[in-house]
């Protein structure tokens, strides 16, 4: 699978029940790209809560467990910021309990040189912040 938008790779995953209210369209299964980090639907039965996204292929920094999908919803939301900003700072404190640092990952994947986000990391981040304040 590639992305409609940019032709990269993407990263399907499953999107458990108590997150799909954040998922574009409360989608069961997503799939997110590895360099613009676009959410996109996918049509993927076989993907459960069981399965491991590899997550890996966006970033080595990318967390696991129970904040890597409310991560990867962030990273697609943050496209728009102003249509989704309940829905990112709801994922952000879920992130933040799993035990991860959103704006680290966020940092990181907006420095590293494999992916171009859809929207400016530094902006983003100095934004986030205000909101966690």
């Amino acid at each position: 699978m590639t992305c409609p938008d940019c032709d990269s790779p993407l990263v399907p995953f499953f999107v458990p029940t108590e997150l799909r209210e954040y998922a574009p369209d409360s989608q069961r299964t997503l799939a997110i790209c590895t360099q613009c980090l676009s959410l996109h639907p996918t049509n993927q039965p076989e993907l459960d809560a069981a399965s491991d996204p590899a997550f890996d292929r966006i970033s080595e920094s990318f967390p696991t467990g129970e904040a890597a999908v409310p991560m990867a919803l962030v990273l697609g939301l943050l496209k728009s910021l102003a249509l989704n900003r309940s829905e990112i700072e709801h994922l952000l404190e879920r992130v933040e309990r799993a035990g991860a640092d959103p704006l680290l990952v966020i940092d990181r994947v907006g420095r590293q040189g494999s992916t171009q986000p859809q929207w400016d990391a530094a902006r983003r981040r100095h934004q986030l912040e205000q909101f966690l304040d």
